[in-house]
């Protein structure tokens, strides 16, 4: 992922979205040649010379200042996801390029651990920003355990979602599902953009899904913080969650995701049944064992 080119396609996909009336600009003439506003009018919104914003538009943002930027921001309407996205591309396309590295292998301190074995009434997990599980309680493992199917590689969202067969029936709402990975992929690349983990993710979902190369075009982003799942699983049916992001602040890159039925619920008496499933299961794991010991 080039930062130059991230960022020119950034630029061009916000401003394409918006028309002069949107922006509160006259629109002169019928006939525009481009969808949304013109380089001209960005740089008349923001305050800066067409020069200079063409400029940026090409990926060269040496020195820009947050002010600039905060400008182009407003200019172009960009939600809080947006407006850090354009600061992180920025950041990244005005310093030098870096070689890709591979991080080092993420790992869920003990302490964590034991937190989430103490959270037993709902599922929760531990997610890396490339979308890997890398811990979860053992209802967070029975909600997610089609992610589980393949032992040779941690589950992850974005490889479930676009290349499992599964996944359009697990996501009670699949396009939106779909839409808000990549989204959070976006982001991620933007942040990081060495990071050679998430390269090679991205690569991996562009070379094998079509849906998925069509979605990473968009250049969409989002925040992930609060709201609502709704899953199809295979054993209790319906589960309408809310759920909650928590950093992991002593691991950098680390969020604890809850999730919690209503009260009273129909998703409340299946998460019960989801419960007793997994407990099940986990008799009958441990007395295999026994038998074979």
């Amino acid at each position: 992922m080039d930062s130059r080119n991230e960022i020119r396609e950034f630029l061009v996909s916000r401003r394409a979205r918006i028309t002069p009336q949107r922006a509160g600009l006259p629109a002169y003439g019928g006939n525009r040649r481009v969808p949304g506003l013109r380089r001209e009018e960005v740089a008349l919104l923001a305050g800066v010379s067409v020069d200079y914003y063409t400029r940026l538009e090409r990926g060269n943002a040496t020195g820009v200042s947050d002010s600039v930027l905060e400008a182009l921001a407003a200019a172009l309407q960009l939600d809080e996801a947006e407006r850090a996205h354009l600061f992180d591309l920025a950041r990244a396309a005005g310093s030098r390029p870096r070689a890709r590295r591979r991080p080092a292998r993420q790992q869920v301190r003990p302490s964590v651990r034991r937190i989430l074995d103490a959270i037993t009434d709902v599922p929760a997990i531990v997610q890396n920003r490339r979308l890997d599980i890398l811990a979860a309680n053992r209802l967070g493992r029975a909600l997610f355990s089609e992610l589980y199917l393949d032992p040779a590689r941690p589950p992850n969202f974005a490889r479930f979602a676009f290349l499992s067969p599964n996944a359009t029936r697990f996501y009670a709402d699949w396009e939106k599902a779909a839409h808000d990975t990549v989204a959070l992929l976006r982001s991620q690349a933007g942040r990081d953009p060495g990071n050679r983990g998430l390269h090679d993710l991205v690569g991996e979902l562009s070379t094998r899904s079509e849906a998925f190369r069509t979605l990473w075009a968009t250049h969409n982003v989002r925040l992930h913080r609060s709201g609502v799942k709704r899953f199809h699983h295979p054993v209790v049916g319906l589960l309408e969650l809310d759920y909650e992001a928590l950093d992991v602040a002593a691991d950098a890159g680390l969020t604890l995701y809850a999730y919690g039925p209503h009260p009273g619920s129909a998703s409340e008496d299946a998460l019960n049944l989801l419960a007793s499933w997994s407990a099940t299961l986990d008799e009958t794991a441990t007395a295999d064992a026994a038998r074979e010991a």
